[in-house]
């Protein structure tokens, strides 16, 4: 080989060797992403907020990153969980007020570019869903792995049993498409499953890990050790309080919802609670062994406020679940992202479910999508002003940074959180406009209910979705 040739093919080696550093680099640079979130946990259900209930891993990601005061979602479980993997109001689906419970039909619309499946054009290609989905189950197609997923454990229906696992009598577990037998509380499966999934990565390859706790959803069942905590007495007499009031098909179901039941609803949700921040716990000290906790970022937030009949509690907040009050719709979240976020920061700023999308976008360098209503909102993070705008609650409820409107009423939200003084009446050029803007989005986002099943349907055996 002659010296021209010779160091031609060296340099083509070097190319090579730098182009293949440059794409390990690149992978590098992406942060793991873990969004977490709680189902149905109140205001006031953390004790960085107030609450009696221990929650010190929750907390600990709030000293450590940003709590956003002024984060609102949806009012019920499923259009949440829609708006964070679309980053569109789940409105232009029919679904606002509603969820994919058992009878319904349809899911997120196919054809829509979700998280995961963003994620995998930015090259992620561990994209992990756990626990709660319910995001469709009446075909195959609505299922997480098609929907762009990479792997799933969970269950595809809310309101399971804890510990049997059924949903209208039937088994709902799943590892991927396959039912699952796995024994144990909901809880800590879906952690340990998360763990075990930290553990066994390539710390050399960014994941997106999706864990949606069904914790501490109604049917209110705990683990005595848990219960314990909150001075559980086994001799006492318990508490009267529904199981799963209005669900149907769980009626007749002698043993549904009753295993772990504590000496009163409070104390049930709270051990349930605290059920889930250990997991969470057990979750971050798992990116500590791996050593990649200062490359991942770890979003939390519930899906909705509590549902003070099953325990919830969203002091000093108006109202809870079902209501586009503030204690319906203004949700516990927190971000954790290491070397970005100055840690203890808290955030008035407001921002939303729709938002998680395109801020997570951003955050990977990739380009905004369009037609979706969520911003980009990286500068709440740090506290620093986002752009003027509204947020669109449902019914006839829209918010903005100063003002909040509700069924007629008109608050100065920054300053009365718990919607104690309208000023309609004080204000009718504010009012004219917001309900200008409420029709505007009633009429561009008519809403609606999924269609279901008819009268007499049974689900199918194990909740095997249907192809």
């Amino acid at each position: 080989m002659t010296i021209k040739k010779t160091l031609l093919f060296h340099l083509g080696l070097f190319l090579s060797f730098s182009i293949h550093l440059k794409g390990q680099s690149d992978q590098l640079k992406k942060p793991n992403i873990i969004l977490i979130v709680a189902d149905d946990l109140g205001w006031n259900d953390v004790s960085f907020n107030g609450s009696e209930i221990s929650t010190p891993f929750i907390d600990s990601l709030a000293l450590q990153g940003v709590f956003l005061k002024r984060f609102y979602v949806s009012p019920v479980c499923s259009p949440t969980r829609a708006g964070l993997l679309t980053g569109i109001y789940p409105d232009r689906f029919n679904l606002r007020g509603y969820v994919f419970s058992t009878r319904y039909k349809g899911g997120v619309p196919t054809d829509l570019t979700i998280l995961p499946e963003m994620l995998k054009k930015a090259g992620y290609k561990n994209l992990a869903a756990f626990g709660k989905w319910h995001l469709g189950h009446s075909n195959h197609k609505y299922h997480p792995i098609s929907q762009g997923f990479t792997s799933f454990y969970g269950h595809y229906n809310g309101a399971i049993d804890y510990y049997s696992h059924l949903r209208d009598g039937e088994l709902d577990w799943h590892k991927d498409y396959k039912t699952s037998y796995d024994v144990g509380y909901s809880t800590d499966l879906i952690g340990s499953e998360v763990v075990n999934f930290i553990s066994k990565t390539d710390k050399r390859i960014p994941f997106f890990a999706y864990v949606a706790f069904n914790a501490p959803h109604s049917p209110m069942q705990a683990k005595l050790e848990e219960l314990e905590k909150y001075d559980y007495d086994p001799n006492a007499n318990e508490e009267k309080y529904p199981v799963v009031q209005g669900h149907r098909g769980e009626r007749g179901m002698d043993k549904y919802g009753l295993k772990g039941r504590g000496n009163n609803l409070r104390q049930t949700y709270s051990a349930m609670v605290s059920s889930m921040d250990s997991w969470i716990g057990k979750i971050l000290n798992a990116l500590k062994l791996k050593g990649i906790e200062d490359n991942t970022i770890i979003w939390f937030l519930s899906d909705n406020g509590g549902i003070s009949r099953y325990g919830g509690n969203n002091f000093p907040l108006r109202g809870g679940k079902h209501t586009q009050w503030e204690g319906g719709v203004r949700a516990i979240s927190v971000v954790k992202w290491p070397g970005k976020i100055k840690p203890g920061t808290e955030s008035n700023q407001l921002t939303s479910y729709i938002d998680v999308l395109p801020t997570i976008e951003n955050i990977i360098g990739l380009t905004a999508s369009k037609d979706i209503d969520g911003i980009n909102i990286i500068d709440a993070f740090n506290n620093k002003n986002l752009p003027p705008r509204h947020i669109y609650l449902g019914k006839d409820a829209i918010v903005s940074k100063k003002w909040k409107m509700n069924q007629g009423e008109l608050f100065k939200i920054e300053d009365d959180i718990s919607e104690r003084n309208d000023l309609s009446f004080e204000n009718p050029s504010v009012v004219k406009k917001l309900t200008q803007l409420i029709n505007h989005y009633k009429e561009m986002l008519p809403g609606g209910k999924p269609p279901t099943h008819p009268i007499g349907w049974k689900p199918p055996k194990n909740w095997k979705m249907p192809k």
